[in-house]
């Protein structure tokens, strides 16, 4: 059986890789979270979709290098992982990030600093056995500061340039590194987001593609692609264009 570990696994699209990768065939999962009833109904959902996949889960603080040094352990006891996804993270407020220090502390940390120490923790395992994929989520916020949540795409752009870095350090091996940027999709974490332009994505479109991107080794993997061309766009806009827009 492939060995699966995906980290945030109660996450909306974390949820749906997981139903697709269990539909694929027999698979082991191992669901990592912070929060034991809502991962062990993932886990229950999964198990009777997919009764021949072995389906576990963890849970611990996902904010201590300690707590995920554990868990990176823990996971990885009797088996490495074929491939690992680290999915988890949540959409601040930009203003109230702005109003208190505690938020953008939080922001970062959760969706920038606990993904790159997982990731760490992962990488050293993969190269120890030589090989294995490592898909890290971001965000197409990352790809320029924008005024309506420049700290969580401040968080998203760290993690891109860490997985760029990752790349270049096991471009000579047969580890994979795939960072993974979404646009905005219709999830609970984007519940309180206003009127976009562009229709937000499902899940399972999202997913569709985060999977897909992973068994081929992708370096970037935009969820959906359209976004590829948005942020192409938004990125090689002048500045004095740029910073007429409310975006």
């Amino acid at each position: 059986m492939k060995f699966i570990v995906i980290v945030g696994a109660t996450s909306a699209i974390a949820e749906q890789c997981a139903r697709l990768w269990v539909q694929q065939g027999p698979v082991r999962l191992l669901l990592l979270a912070r929060n034991r009833k809502r991962v062990e109904q993932v886990a229950s959902d999964l198990r009777i979709r997919a009764p021949q996949s072995v389906v576990e889960v963890m849970t611990g603080n996902f904010e201590n290098a300690a707590s995920i040094q554990s868990l990176v352990d823990g996971a990885v006891m009797h088996e490495v992982p074929h491939v690992v996804l680290i999915a988890h993270g949540f959409l601040p407020n930009q203003q109230a990030c702005q109003d208190d220090l505690a938020q953008t502390q939080a922001a970062i940390g959760i969706n920038a600093i606990s993904p790159v120490l997982f990731a760490e923790g992962f990488a050293k395992i993969l190269e120890h056995r030589g090989g294995g994929t490592l898909g890290i989520i971001g965000s197409v916020a990352g790809d320029r500061g924008r005024k309506s949540n420049y700290v969580y795409g401040a968080a998203k752009g760290l993690i891109e340039r860490y997985a760029e870095g990752m790349q270049h350090r096991f471009a000579k091996t047969s580890i994979n590194v795939v960072l993974i940027k979404p646009g905005p999709t219709d999830t609970p974490m984007t519940a309180s987001m206003g009127p976009t332009v562009l229709r937000l994505a499902s899940p399972a479109l999202v997913a569709g593609a985060i999977v897909s991107g992973i068994e081929r080794g992708r370096d970037v993997v935009y969820a959906p692609q359209r976004w590829w061309l948005v942020m192409l766009i938004v990125r090689n806009l002048p500045r004095f264009v740029f910073n007429k827009l409310n975006i």
